[in-house]
Parts: C-alpha cells; structure tokens; sequence
C-alpha cells in the first residue's frame, strides 16, 4: 500500500544516530527528501551518505534543539534548501542521569528538561508555523516513552520529560486538526541503541530490564523506524494526537503480580 510521502520534505531531529538515523533512511526510501539535524557533524553527515546511499535527497544542520534560534534556523534552512515542510520527527533527546531524586543535581534536571521536553516544544512551534504558512497539512511525530505513561523509580526528570512530551502532542494535535496537520507521539520500550546500551550495559541490569519486556528481547531502531513513516503516511490520516505504544509488552505487565 503506498505511504503517500514520496517526493514530501521531512525533518528529523536527532538524526545522528539510532532511532533518527534509521527513520531519516526509511523516509529517503519513501522517495523523501530528508533534513537532518543534530549536534554532532560528522554523524549527521553519515546519515545524510546513508539518505542519497538510499536513493534520497539530504541535508544535515547542525542544532541544538533547546535553542529557540538553532531551531529557527533550522525550519528556514529546510525551506531554503527543499522549499517546504511536509513531514517532522522530533526524536532528539537525553536520558540524563538515573539517579534518586535526592542525589539529582538542578543542572541536570534543567538540561534533560531543557532538551527532551522544551525542545520538543520549540520544535513544534516553528515546525508548525511553518506548515500553517504552506497551507497544506502535515504530520509531526515526537518521540515520546513508555516513561511518559508510567512511574520510573530513580529517572525522574527522564519520566517528567516524557509525560511532558504526551501533554505537548495531544495539545498540539486539538490546535492543529483543522488546519490539515497531525500531531502524534511514538512510544518505545528499551531500544537496541547506544543510549540503551548506556543504561542497561551492566549485565545484571540488562538482564532485569529484558525481563520486564514479555517479548523476549529489546526492540530494533527499524522497527520504531517503521512505525513512524507509518504515523507520518495517509495510511494514518485519521489518527491525531495519539501516543502509539512499541514495548514487547512492558506496559501489558506493570499491573501483573510480582
């Protein structure tokens, strides 16, 4: 069945790497053309050889995400180069550090804040400032977490984050529904990628967290890579202001007893 994003222009921040890179590849073999943004250069230029090794159109800009004038730039730099916004993913993100509540410095709640939630926020607004000057629609994907629905012992500001991310989305969806544009939120379980690989690296912890995910294993970048050319596609038209779930089952088994 055909996606309908062949030949659209797509922004996805925190391409550099991950869950970004390998969505800004699937949307490249949809036949899009893909902006890439991130505060590492040569990883954004590695994705954007893996976008024209896929038969796409790209452009990496370096942005910092929790600055209003990074992202700024970065929406007039997508229009100048492919002369409009169809299509964004805002995937960029921290974990921060795990840690109690009472061991968490304010720098590090502030900066986990400061990206994973305002930049979201940011983000939004010139991204859809942008799609309401064209006129015509859009669709906006932000990265969200199984964090955001449930409690997390020992990531607060990580959790705070998220569930922030799903209050944003189902906001921006009521203020943008009709005017044609679509906002939604995709939320992952523990991830085959290096932030996971930070957090979960210690055997004994990796074991407990796999245990926690009914499925047996953790998921693939590709697979939530799938799910958001999915949520970005006609083939999704009817759905706005949703938090699509990818967890192998770890919020099925929160309430099961221990």
């Amino acid at each position: 069945m055909a996606t309908g994003l062949a030949g659209k222009v797509g922004l996805v921040t925190g391409g550099t790497t991950g869950i970004g890179r390998e969505t800004a590849v699937c949307f490249a073999k949809e036949g899009m053309k893909v902006v890439v943004a991130g505060r590492r250069e040569r990883e954004g230029e590695e994705t954007v050889e893996l976008i024209r090794a896929a038969g796409g159109e790209g452009l990496f800009v370096k942005a910092d995400v929790s600055k209003a004038g990074d992202v700024e730039t970065l929406v007039q730099n997508t229009v100048e180069k492919f002369d409009r916004l169809d299509v964004a993913f805002n995937n960029a993100g921290t974990e921060g550090a795990w840690v109690p509540i009472l061991k968490q410095s304010e720098e590090d709640f502030d900066r986990t804040i400061e990206i994973n939630l305002k930049g979201v926020w940011l983000s939004l607004k010139y991204e859809i400032q942008q799609m309401v000057t064209q006129g015509t629609g859009g669709a906006i994907v932000n990265m969200a977490s199984v964090a955001g629905l449930v409690g997390s012992a020992g990531a607060a500001a990580y959790s705070a984050s998220k569930h922030g991310v799903i209050g944003l989305t189902k906001a921006a969806a009521l203020e943008t529904a009709k005017r044609g544009i679509r906002v939604n939120a995709v939320c992952p379980g523990a991830i085959e990628t290096a932030m996971s690989e930070r957090l979960f690296g210690v055997p004994h912890v990796h074991r407990y967290v796999l245990s926690c995910h009914p499925i047996g294993r953790f998921g693939t970048a590709g697979e939530v890579a799938q799910a958001v050319v999915w949520m970005c596609s006609e083939q999704s038209s009817f759905m706005t202001g949703q938090s699509l779930v990818l967890d192998g089952g770890f919020l099925a088994g929160q309430n099961s007893p221990s």
